[in-house]
């Protein structure tokens, strides 16, 4: 096998472990989300106090599904979408650590606590993804015309 037959074989690989890792993500997402737009009241109620401004609620709700689209680009592309990876994964601490630290000061219950802890697992894995992309050495211009996306 020719060096760039196996440079391009192992790029396949690490791209496709980015495909499935952010489309996991997003599946995770919208899934998670989607009954939430449904749930205002009884969120208010089995989390007290109950909500008094919807339009935060309904705001947090929108932004973070519209995150799921970005993972959603992600998993298509991604490494045309690479240097969007480290943003991911900031967006996966964003909630997590002020819930870690409002558990801490007896501000939050622990379920809501527990629930937070899946997004540091998707950051782990989008790091992973992001330096397995870049361990194989690719260029935008080869890699695009490898995997399709060239411009158009």
């Amino acid at each position: 096998m020719a060096i760039r037959e196996i440079q391009r074989l192992k790029l396949e690989v690490e791209v496709k472990f980015a495909r499935i890792v952010y489309g996991l993500a997003a599946a995770y997402g919208f899934i998670s989300l989607l009954p939430l737009y449904f749930l205002l009241e009884k969120v208010g109620r089995d989390a007290p106090p109950p909500i008094t401004h919807p339009e935060f609620y309904y705001g947090f709700l929108g932004v973070t599904f519209l995150w799921q689209l970005v993972f959603v680009m992600i998993a298509k592309q991604p490494v045309q979408y690479r240097s969007l990876i480290p943003i991911t994964v900031l967006e996966k601490l964003v909630y997590t650590v002020p819930v870690i630290l409002l558990f801490f000061a007896g501000r939050v219950h622990a379920s809501i606590m527990r629930s937070s802890l899946v997004d540091p697992v998707f950051g782990v894995l989008f790091i992973i993804a992001y330096f397995r992309i870049r361990a194989v050495g690719y260029s935008k211009v080869k890699s695009a015309k490898n995997f399709g996306m060239e411009r158009r």
